[in-house]
């Protein structure tokens, strides 16, 4: 091995370990837990309760906390379908192979079925 080829294999190890170091999650980060539950609706975390101070610091001075996952975990919550299953998850059913088969076959054919209009929203 040459001598150039072994100074740049150090280099770029010592970069990616440098690296690598930024991109660790801090501990304690927030999970699904945080999004609440009112019965019949999904409710946004409380921003606040998740700030985590920074161990970031410019020139010296500590930059502000950050609300880790506020923004992940607020959007998860205005997304979800229906919101029991943030509590309580249902099972996922058995796969059908003739159904799946029928609606590939369906859509590369032309053949669609409308949507129920009288359950279903247009984007008007």
């Amino acid at each position: 091995m040459n001598y150039g080829r072994f100074v740049l294999l150090i280099f770029v190890c010592a970069v990616v370990a440098s690296v690598s170091g930024c991109f660790k999650p801090p501990r304690g980060m927030p999970d699904e837990s945080v999004i609440g539950f009112d019965g019949k609706s999904a409710l946004p975390p409380d921003c606040a309760s998740l700030a985590r101070p920074s161990v970031l610091t410019d020139a010296g001075w500590h930059r502000p906390q950050m609300e880790w996952g506020c923004a992940t975990y607020t959007n998860l919550a205005a997304q979800v379908a229906n919101p029991k299953d943030l509590v309580a998850p249902q099972t996922l059913g058995r796969a059908d192979a003739a159904v799946a088969a029928s609606a590939v076959h369906r859509y590369e054919t032309g053949h669609l079925i409308p949507l129920d209009t009288s359950t279903s929203r247009t984007s008007k």
